[in-house]
C-alpha cells in the first residue's frame, strides 16, 4: 500500500460544506462537517436525499463547494485537486466498468490512464485480479460477470495506483448478501493495510461491521456521530418490541405505552417499539398495561438497540424514501443495471447520485 506522511492524524476532513443545486433550489449540504482519522473507516449514514454523494463528490473533486472547506491529507481539494486526485480512489454506486472489454483490460486501461507504465499496469492487474478473487475471470468480458463480480473489479480498479484514501459511495448498493459479505471484507482487509475509507452507505448492518466512527445526516445537516455503540447506547440499553393482534389496536396501544420510555414509540404496521433503560422491567409493564386495557397482543421480544433504532429515532424514517420523493439533485429515479462512475483521475465520468 503507498505510504504518505502528514503532520495530521486526520486523512479527511469537511468543515462546514455548503452546496446548493439550482433545478430545483435542491439544498444537498446545509453546513456538513466531518473528520476521518488516517486509517480508519467512516461512516456517513443517511437516506437518498441526505447528502451523501454531494459530499463525496466534493471530498473527490468532482463539485467544488458553495462555501466552506475541506482536504484530503492536508490538501485543499479546491486549490489542490490535482495532487488530491492523485491520491485518491473513488468507487461509486454503480460499477464503472466496460463490459465490453475483459477485467484485465478494464485494470490496464485505468492504470494507463494513470499514468502508469505498461509493465507496471499488466502487474498491478494481476495483483489485483488476484487480491480480488477474479484470477480465472480474468480474462473474460464483463458482460459474463455478476454484479458482485463488477463491484470486485470496480473496486479493484479505484486501487490502481495504491491510494492511501478510498471513498466508497454505496459499494454495495444491489449485491446479494453473499457478494456483499465478500466486498465487506475486502474493505477490512485494505484498511488492516493502512488505507483510509469514507464509506456512504443505507445498509446500517453495513456501517455496524466496517465504521469505527459513524456521521448521521439528513437533509443535508449532520443530525448525530460518535461510534456505532455511543450512537446506540445514546438510544437505550434494551427495545422492547410488541406487536398487536390488530390494526384498530395499535394507535391506542402506542398511547398508553408512550409514558414507558423518555422517547416515543415507533410504530410500523402490527408492532410497536419502545426504547428503555430496564428492558425486563418494562416488558412486565407492557403486558401489564395492554392487560389492564384488554388490548391483545400477538408477541413481546426484547432485544439490544441496533442503528436502525438509531436512525428511526433521530430521523422518524427509515434510510430508504419512498418512490416520489427527491434526491440531492432532484426527483429520484428507479436505479436499473449498472451505471458509469469516476474513479480518481483516471477517468472523466460523474458517479451515478
Amino acid at each position: 500500500m503507498m505510504a504518505y506522511s502528514s503532520q495530521s492524524a486526520l486523512a479527511v476532513e469537511a468543515h462546514d460544506l455548503v452546496k446548493v443545486f439550482p433545478r430545483g433550489n435542491v439544498r444537498a449540504l446545509d453546513g456538513v462537517s466531518l473528520e476521518v482519522e488516517a486509517g480508519t473507516v467512516l461512516g456517513l449514514l443517511g437516506p437518498n436525499g441526505a447528502g451523501k454523494t454531494t459530499a463525496v463528490r466534493i471530498l473527490s473533486t468532482i463539485l467544488g463547494p458553495d462555501s466552506g472547506h475541506a482536504s484530503v491529507l492536508g490538501h485543499d481539494v479546491v486549490t489542490e485537486a490535482n495532487t488530491v486526485r492523485r491520491i485518491i480512489g473513488l468507487a461509486g454506486q454503480y460499477a464503472a466498468v466496460d463490459e465490453n472489454l475483459t477485467g484485465r483490460e478494464n485494470i490496464h486501461m485505468v492504470a494507463r490512464l494513470s499514468h502508469l507504465s505498461r509493465p507496471v499496469a499488466a502487474r498491478r492487474a494481476n495483483e489485483l485480479l488476484e487480491e480480488f478473487g477474479l484470477t480465472n475471470a480474468g480474462d473474460r468480458v464483463l458482460k459474463t460477470y455478476s454484479g458482485g463480480m463488477r463491484r470486485r473489479l470496480d473496486l479493484a480498479a479505484a486501487l490502481v495506483a495504491n491510494p492511501p484514501v478510498l471513498f466508497l459511495d454505496e459499494p454495495t448498493t444491489g449485491l446479494d448478501p453473499q457478494s456483499r459479505q465478500g466486498l465487506w471484507t475486502s474493505i477490512e482487509d485494505l484498511v488492516r493495510e493502512g488505507t483510509t475509507v469514507l464509506l456512504t452507505t443505507q445498509y446500517l448492518e453495513e456501517a455496524d461491521r466496517l465504521a469505527r466512527d459513524i456521521v448521521v445526516i439528513d437533509h443535508g445537516r449532520v443530525i448525530a456521530q460518535g461510534t456505532p455503540a455511543q450512537l446506540k447506547a445514546d438510544l437505550g440499553t434494551s427495545v422492547v418490541s410488541v406487536t398487536l393482534g390488530a390494526f384498530d389496536t395499535v394507535a391506542r396501544a402506542a398511547e398508553l405505552l408512550a409514558p414507558l420510555s423518555e422517547k416515543a414509540p415507533l410504530v410500523e404496521n402490527l408492532i410497536v417499539e419502545l426504547t428503555v433503560n430496564d428492558g425486563p422491567k418494562a416488558g412486565a409493564d407492557v403486558l401489564r398495561t395492554l392487560d389492564a386495557a384488554e388490548i391483545p397482543i400477538a408477541g413481546l421480544a426484547l432485544r439490544e438497540p441496533s442503528l436502525d433504532d438509531v436512525f428511526l429515532t433521530l430521523t422518524g424514517h427509515k434510510t430508504t424514501i419512498e418512490e416520489g420523493e427527491h434526491d440531492e439533485e432532484g426527483p429520484v429515479k428507479p436505479k436499473r443495471g449498472f451505471g458509469r462512475g469516476r474513479k480518481s483521475e483516471s477517468t472523466d465520468g460523474k458517479d451515478a447520485a
